[in-house]
């Protein structure tokens, strides 16, 4: 690799490291292609990315970021996992993890804070962020529907009312 590139990788890596609200570190010895193509694909379905990079240039490329707490993590041969929501990198990783025995995860980080295997299974069982938005919306949508149906109440009642009038008059 030459000078340039090589400072172009730890510039990318930097990048990433600063974006991202999560990063998910894990042993990939002994996948396959197919099973790396296959969970490229499932990172890529939830707005996730995965990257091999030289341990070397990774930990360069951590200096000066939040998650400069990764640097132990990175010995042997490591894959990233990251995204911009918190949930879906550690929620592939770990169902990943759960069908591939060489997939080991190591741990990761999401900004200052470093999180153990544990601390990724933890993350993974969260909800996401869409799901916590359909919550939130239905939580609001209720009492809407709710209070319309309280403000339509009484006009409804005071129309049976009238209506059972009519109908006494009527039969009288």
């Amino acid at each position: 690799m030459e000078r340039a590139a090589k400072q172009d990788a730890i510039n990318e890596l930097n990048g990433v490291f600063k974006s991202s609200a999560v990063v998910v570190v894990a042993h990939y010895s002994g996948l396959t292609v197919a099973q790396m193509s296959t969970l490229r694909q499932q990172m890529r379905a939830v707005g996730a990315k995965v990257k091999v990079a030289k341990n070397r240039l990774a930990k360069i490329a951590l200096k000066d970021t939040d998650v400069a707490s990764l640097e132990s993590l990175l010995k042997g041969p490591t894959v990233l996992a990251y995204s911009g929501d918190p949930v879906a990198a550690p929620k592939v990783a770990i169902d990943f993890a759960k069908a591939n025995e060489q997939f080991v995860i190591l741990g990761g980080a999401m900004g200052k804070t470093a999180l153990d295997p544990n601390g990724v299974k933890s993350l993974a069982s969260l909800p996401s962020l869409d799901e916590l938005r359909a919550k939130i919306v239905g939580l609001v949508q209720a009492p809407a529907t709710k209070i319309a149906q309280l403000a339509n109440a009484p006009a409804a009642k005071v129309a049976r009312v009238v209506s059972a009038y009519a109908s006494k008059d009527a039969a009288a």
